[in-house]
């Protein structure tokens, strides 16, 4: 249970406790499954306010969306406020975030999203059709917010790659039930790869993931500001060293 804390324009504040979720068991039969929808963030107040607007159809359907704070200085915090259900404060790192707000979540499903995404509706609507048909986990197909040949390209082979691999990445916006989240024992507490780490576990205990087809805008504001080939080869090298077993902490220091 979340621990009671201030509130700002009615919004749930508390401060992440380190309890597991219970296990729950999702019946395919049954209507689609309640989600909560996890956001960690840090420093996001120019971006998550348009997330949070994507997101609002499925808040006013019962869905309930959960952002989790790593420590922002620039507003974040406050942007919240208009349009998630709740606030967490959480130590930085992304897995801490998300098996954070997991363990807060009263949703029989969980999904996954970086804050700077934008989820049209038909994306939504898949999510939860893969859901209801049963799958237990998955993932959804990206696009890149800027332009060009180059990023375009990109994104093919991101989605590619992933469906014929079953590895998930965070921007493709994880989805599971949370049996399935439970039975993995959610996100591993490393500084990068995690979502790396997490599809693995969940290939290993249920299975491959749905590919969901309808695409997310994931932002290519790395891909831009770091240049779009050097991007892609540093990416490269730190999952190709990931594989070899090197340090999470010292591939995270790599990528920063």
């Amino acid at each position: 249970m979340p621990v009671p804390g201030d509130t700002a324009g009615g919004l749930k504040l508390a401060v992440a406790p380190n309890s597991r979720p219970r296990m729950r068991v999702p019946d395919p039969d049954r209507p689609p499954p309640r989600l909560s929808i996890i956001i960690p963030c840090l420093d996001e107040a120019a971006r998550l306010p348009m997330l949070l607007q994507d997101l609002a159809p499925l808040r006013s359907l019962g869905h309930e969306i959960i952002v989790v704070d790593g420590g922002s200085r620039d507003g974040t915090r406050e942007r919240a406020a208009f349009g998630a259900d709740r606030l967490l404060l959480s130590a930085p790192g992304r897995a801490l975030q998300m098996n954070a707000g997991a363990a807060t979540a009263r949703g029989e499903a969980l999904w996954f999203l970086h804050a700077d995404t934008r989820v049209p509706r038909r994306v939504a609507a898949a999510v939860l059709a893969a859901l209801r048909a049963g799958r237990a986990w998955g993932r959804c197909g990206v696009r890149m917010s800027g332009a060009g040949t180059v990023l375009w390209a990109i994104a093919g082979l991101m989605n590619l790659r992933s469906c014929l691999t079953g590895i998930a990445t965070g921007d493709q916006g994880i989805f599971l039930t949370r049996s399935a989240f439970d039975a993995v024992g959610g996100f591993p507490g490393i500084a990068l790869m995690e979502d790396i780490a997490i599809s693995r576990a969940l290939k290993r205990s249920v299975g491959r993931p749905a590919c969901i087809r309808p695409r997310l805008v994931t932002s290519s504001r790395r891909w831009e500001q770091r240049g779009v080939w050097r991007t892609v080869l540093l990416m490269w090298r730190l999952r190709l060293a990931y594989w070899l077993g090197a340090d999470p902490a010292e591939l995270a220091r790599r990528y920063r």
